[in-house]
């Protein structure tokens, strides 16, 4: 198991320097230079040249008319920059390599950042304007991340905090804790993967089996490398944005990437309990089934302000809450919100009778100490407005007083939320799915967020490109109901395209939320995406069309190879999978070391069968298995959720250097070897009908 998509430098200034995210951006556009050229070498001497002209020649001649020059570098201070970069030996004439490249780069940052003030007016001592000879430095930069990245000493110190209070009696943390938020401990602690999934099963209890983490005190690349795949996947499992992140970001204890993280999965904590199912008193906030159709379609942060507001009318509060920064600035809403909640922790002088900010502030949390709320800002936090932080405090407080009756009212609008175990279960499923595809929109419920069909045209175009007229789609806030119906019936027209079964279903259906047939159709959009992925991949079949039984095929044979001649799976609904062996014979037989022997059990009782659910799924994702499902879908024998997997499974094998070949018509299967597994798309090179090259 190697790292896959790492760039590696051997220059310690720039592995400091450029984050992973960073080096590959920079390497595409490096081997685009390069390209670029006649003769196709890049030349030490054509580095300045090259980087200015990459952006303009992209623009048209009109653009480049209209345009106002771009601050840059000189020719003087391109060659001042050369110079400086340069080593012994390095001659102009010589090709550049891609770290003369990346210090070429970054000294031209500095050298921007450092005359920033300057080049503003665009004129220099002398009174001539500088000239774009670094035209292309926007376009590099929004290429990459940010260069120069800055964390919130407040957000770290608060996190901290927060981990110091829950992991405390960890075992295997209980040593290296408490970390001293004033240090960059943070960071170093998380290198190894321990913490971080630690923190994940916190925020969501049972999303990592233990029994999968490695925790030796020692631990070696590979086992580290093990430990931040699993928290990577288990994050966007959890409903974690991961973005521009691998393994050897973890690694490096990145503080931007690491801390960014902490943040998504310590708010997944705290806002856990703001949702209807959890805390069904939530319905005490609306007075009709409208108000809650539109409750149920909102974010938990959406929800908090309206719980808070709800909760400030009581106390008789003027102003509307709409944001967690410029609106609690002043402290004003704390103190009535806390007043409202806890009169008896009340203490003089109050909160609303002093004047300075930070005075106010700290009274508030004050009251919020005496109530038993942990803390998550300081005053000066509150003042000067930071959101994460504020959100992170109300929802604190939401968790340890809520005010809301016990007593539940307008139980006809709770009937609604009772959903069935597995339709409940698949809802989730198709969720988090749909948000790790990276799409623009965040969905918080599926049956309520599709409902205008925006977001499933987001989806399709995702995996289907090409497939969507953006021209004839109404754009949200979408008010009419037609203009909602008109973008169901563009996704159900292509659905047919794809060849999808779509009997009885129409645009309606899916304005209207019709649980069942939408839930039908976006089981048909996963398996499509993930047939569409092995196809797409250089080792298949000729590039025919993978089917399930080829998915099948492909399980039953590897097992088989592994000598497991015993262990089979007849179909996806094979009632014999609930007690897992067959798939850690699987996940055994693509990579022998990820399987820990010792820790699986015969799968015969049910506790029995739970322990193994559970350890498969941290095993395939500590592999590098994207999936979604739960150990219920395992033992419950969940066709849909085993055809995943088992996909899963096969891509995460077949983009490994050493990978397998189906030969659909004949039935018969060959392993091939290959060097590329960067290259998702179809190989030129093709199998005869005997499977031979």
């Amino acid at each position: 198991m190697g790292f896959d998509g790492l760039v590696v430098v051997s220059d310690p200034y720039l592995q400091r320097r450029f984050t992973q995210p960073d080096l590959r951006a920079l390497q595409a556009q490096y081997a685009a230079l390069r390209d670029a050229t006649p003769t196709g070498r890049l030349r030490v001497r054509d580095l300045p040249a090259a980087i200015s002209g990459l952006r303009g020649g992209a623009r048209g001649d009109a653009e480049k008319e209209n345009s106002a020059p771009e601050p840059g570098l000189t020719d003087e201070e391109w060659a001042s920059v050369l110079k400086a970069v340069s080593r012994a030996g390095e001659k102009p004439n010589q090709d550049a390599s891609f770290e003369l490249f990346l210090r070429v780069y970054a000294e031209m940052q500095l050298r921007l950042k450092a005359s920033g003030a300057g080049s503003a007016g665009g004129k220099k001592a002398g009174g001539i304007a500088r000239s774009s000879s670094s035209s292309a430095v926007a376009f590099l930069t929004a290429a990459t991340t940010t260069l120069l990245h800055t964390i919130s000493e407040s957000e770290k110190a608060s996190y901290v905090g927060h981990i110091n209070a829950y992991l405390a009696e960890d075992p295997f943390l209980k040593d290296a804790l408490p970390i001293d938020p004033a240090t960059d401990h943070l960071f170093h602690i998380t290198k190894d993967g321990v913490l971080l999934c630690k923190l994940i099963n916190l925020a969501v209890p049972g999303t990592i089996d233990e029994r999968a983490i490695n925790t030796k005190k020692v631990l070696n690349l590979w086992e580290k490398n093990e430990n931040h795949t699993l928290c990577l996947n288990s994050a966007k499992a959890i409903g974690c944005t991961v973005v521009n992140i691998g393994t050897q970001d973890l690694a490096e204890g990145r503080p931007h990437l690491v801390l960014g993280l902490i943040s998504q999965i310590i708010k997944i904590q705290l806002l856990a309990d703001v949702n209807l199912k959890s805390t069904p008193q939530l319905v005490e906030l609306v007075e009709d089934s409208k108000e809650m159709e539109e409750l149920m379609s909102l974010s938990p942060e959406k929800i908090l302000l309206r719980w808070m507001n709800f909760q400030l009318k009581k106390g008789g509060f003027q102003r509307t809450v709409t944001n967690f920064s410029s609106d609690i600035k002043d402290s004003e809403a704390y103190a009535c919100l806390l007043n409202v909640l806890a009169p008896e922790c009340s203490a003089k002088p109050s909160a609303m009778s002093v004047k300075d900010l930070l005075h106010r502030a700290r009274l508030v949390l004050e009251h919020a100490d005496r109530m038993g709320c942990k803390r998550y800002l300081t005053p000066k936090d509150i003042v000067d407005g930071l959101p994460n932080l504020n959100l992170a405090f109300v929802a604190h407080i939401f968790q340890k007083r809520n005010g809301l009756s016990k007593q539940m009212k307008q139980v006809s609008f709770v009937d609604g939320l009772s959903d069935d175990a597995q339709v409940s279960r698949e809802e989730r499923s198709f969720r988090l799915w749909i948000n790790s595809l990276g799409i623009s929109s965040y969905i918080n419920n599926v049956f309520e967020d599709l409902r205008n069909g925006w977001v499933l045209l987001e989806v399709i175009d995702k995996i289907a490109p090409g497939s969507v007229n953006w021209k004839m789609a109404n754009r949200p806030p979408i008010k009419l109901p037609f203009k909602k119906v008109e973008n169901c019936n563009q996704v159900l027209k292509i659905g047919k395209e794809l060849k999808f079964s779509l009997v009885n279903i129409a645009g309606t259906d899916i304005v209207q939320g019709n649980k069942k047939l939408i839930l039908a159709f976006l089981w048909q959009l996963m398996r499509y995406n993930i047939l569409q992925l092995l196809k797409n991949l250089r080792f298949h079949s000729n590039g025919k069309e993978i089917t399930d039984n080829d998915i099948l095929a492909w399980a039953n044979k590897k097992v088989k190879d592994s000598g497991k001649h015993h262990s089979r799976m007849e179909s996806f609904k094979d009632r014999s999978l609930s007690s897992g062996t067959f798939f850690l014979d699987l996940l055994s037989a693509v990579e022998p070391r990820v399987v820990n022997w010792s820790l699986v059990t015969k799968g015969e009782k049910d506790e029995e069968k739970q322990m193994n659910a559970s350890y498969i799924i941290s095993v395939a994702r500590k592999l590098g298995c994207s999936i979604f499902l739960l150990p219920e879908d395992i033992l419950e024998v969940n066709q849909k959720m085993m055809l995943t997997l088992t996909a899963s499974i096969m891509y995460w094998y077949l983009k490994r250097p050493t990978s397998y070949s189906l030969d659909t018509e004949n039935g018969s299967s060959c392993e091939t070897s290959s060097t590329s597994t960067s290259d998702d798309s179809a190989s030129e090179s093709s199998f005869d009908e005997n499977g031979a090259r």
